[in-house]
């Protein structure tokens, strides 16, 4: 009986706090591992933003070219259209 008592007062002792400090390095671990997974999606979200918005500029210019041939040469827009279908191909 004496040994039973000695060995649970070595494992209140000794062994919850080692058992806690190891547990407290390994969450500490994963919690860095989880921000720098966050920061690396944050970024790749920050690029892939960054291309949709260039993307959505290069679009926008092509659109206001084509309003501005139809609005300002509306009547020579055929002629336009048959001399680019025979232009040769570069």
């Amino acid at each position: 009986m004496d040994g039973f008592f000695v060995l649970g007062f070595f494992m209140i002792v000794v062994g919850i706090p080692v058992i806690a400090g190891i547990g407290g390095d390994m969450f500490k671990r994963w919690l860095k591992h989880k921000e720098a997974m966050t920061r690396a999606l944050n970024a790749e979200t920050a690029e892939k933003a960054a291309q949709y918005a260039a993307q959505t500029e290069r679009l926008e210019q092509r659109v206001r070219v084509l309003e501005r041939i139809v609005t300002d040469r509306g009547l020579g827009l055929a002629d336009e259209i048959e001399r680019l279908r025979d232009a040769p191909l570069n």
